[in-house]
């Protein structure tokens, strides 16, 4: 956005939440223009309030995408899976072709499940 579209947006704020927020902010790299700037953006891209900037580790809540949520629980069970492996464990696994649900030995084998 060039200086000649820059317009200014004035607005009351609680003095502490201003302090706060401007510390936050300079920990995360920007200043408070850049930060409300990026919250206009993406609330306009999105047509909702939609996402948390923090420098917490984000837990799931609202201004999530299902895509997010999606990604990290295939991350949580593709670890799992590999955990399992390490200590010998069979894991369970369906058989697309044989539409039909087997647990994998450590060796590869394959145990199909009755059903």
């Amino acid at each position: 956005m060039g200086a000649q579209n820059d317009v200014r947006v004035t607005f009351r704020v609680d003095k502490d939440l201003k302090e706060r927020a401007e510390y936050l902010f300079e920990y995360l790299g920007m200043n408070m223009s850049t930060a409300l700037n990026i919250f206009l953006r993406k609330t306009v891209d999105e047509e909702s309030i939609p996402f948390v900037i923090g420098s917490k580790k984000p837990v799931f809540g609202t201004g999530y995408l299902s895509t997010d949520v999606t990604e990290a629980f295939s991350k949580t069970v593709d670890t799992e899976i590999a955990e399992k492996q390490q200590k010998g464990y069979p894991i369970a696994k369906y058989d697309t072709v044989n539409k039909q649900a087997y647990l994998e030995v450590a060796d590869g084998t394959r145990e199909y499940v009755n059903g």
